[in-house]
């Protein structure tokens, strides 16, 4: 049995996913050979510490009657530093600005010489390139899977499934609220602020809804894709970047008469006529990126196996999760 001690920082509705996913996968991760051990985790107002392992029934528990994890006032960066582990799964909320405190949580983490598995697209979306040469300068694993769609696999798909493919390029719905919005708008001729209130009630959208409908969101994972699939180095700043609120439900009506529907797209083509956009586009009803509701979707275009389409849901505490969970065994099978 191979045991490989974790740490989780940041316990929002993604820590406490993984808390749940590693409580309801024991017995697979066992079969698997794993015993995957959480020494700590922690949240911004400390952490809770146990080197035979967290009870996290009891950490889950503790969040949701206080509003904290914290057993002790050690916070984030002296976990990671101090506390003896392998692998760090950094889940702090994102921030664009300037990626903190994910982006310092994550050079630390690599530093001491452990693996980083993470949600969090800021740090990603600024500072690519220096985190993926910290990591190989310390010799360590990398994945970030659930930075671009939530359970669905695109990064894998890309990189592992589709191994020896030139992928000429991506385009795909990569933002599960504006999807929503979009969809109900179509479907029932409503006010754009009218959806956006639904989707805030539903807890689709967040209170400040503007990382997701100004195309923010959608703009960060498409620089990680352009990065790790076409090695672009390219940030946020080169994304040209239009959102869904100026869409109007006569728009919509315009577009459903002519067959089609409007989409917010993501693209991503490298080489002379390279692109990186995001914006509103005419899609055919029929067409596979036309998927509703808070899906997301990707169509890869390859050379060898034509075009490859993936369709899940793109956030959700344990989608988001279930992200993860595959990036740790992936580190815990390829890590010696």
């Amino acid at each position: 049995m191979k045991t490989i001690r974790l740490s989780i920082i940041g316990f929002g509705a993604v820590g406490q996913g993984i808390a749940n996913a590693l409580l309801q996968k024991q017995e697979y991760l066992e079969s698997a050979g794993l015993n995957l051990k959480v020494v700590a985790i922690s949240d911004s107002h400390g952490a809770c510490i146990d080197l035979d392992g967290v009870d996290l029934e009891a950490a889950i528990e503790r969040k949701k009657e206080s509003g904290s994890i914290a057993t002790s006032g050690v916070m984030s960066l002296e976990v990671i530093r101090d506390v003896d582990h392998e692998l760090v799964v950094e889940v702090t909320p994102t921030n664009i600005d300037n990626g903190e405190p994910g982006l310092t949580y994550m050079l630390e983490a690599f530093r001491h010489g452990r693996h980083v598995v993470t949600s969090n697209k800021g740090p990603l979306a600024l500072k690519y390139s220096q985190l993926c040469d910290e990591a190989k300068k310390n010799a360590v694993h990398f994945r970030y899977e659930a930075t671009v769609g939530g359970a669905m696999p695109i990064l894998n798909l890309a990189q592992d499934a589709l191994a020896g493919n030139k992928i000429i390029a991506i385009e795909g719905i990569l933002n599960g609220t504006c999807n929503y919005i979009l969809s109900r708008m179509t479907e029932e001729g409503l006010s754009y602020q009218h959806v956006l209130g639904e989707a805030q009630e539903l807890g689709y959208a967040e209170t400040d809804p503007t990382y997701d409908v100004e195309g923010i969101d959608s703009a960060c994972k498409l620089v990680i894709l352009a990065n790790s699939i076409f090695g672009m180095d390219v940030t946020y700043n080169d994304v040209e970047v239009t959102g869904i609120t100026r869409i109007t439900p006569e728009a919509l009506t315009l577009a459903g008469d002519e067959g089609m529907v409007i989409k917010l797209i993501g693209e991503v083509k490298d080489g002379e006529n390279g692109i990186i956009k995001v914006s509103p586009k005419l899609v055919p009803e029929q067409h596979p990126l036309a998927v509703g509701g808070t899906l997301n979707v990707a169509l890869l275009k390859t050379d060898m196996a034509g075009p490859v389409c993936v369709t899940g849901k793109g956030a959700g505490s344990m989608e988001t999760a279930s992200a993860i969970l595959s990036d740790i065994i992936a580190i815990c099978k390829n890590s010696h």
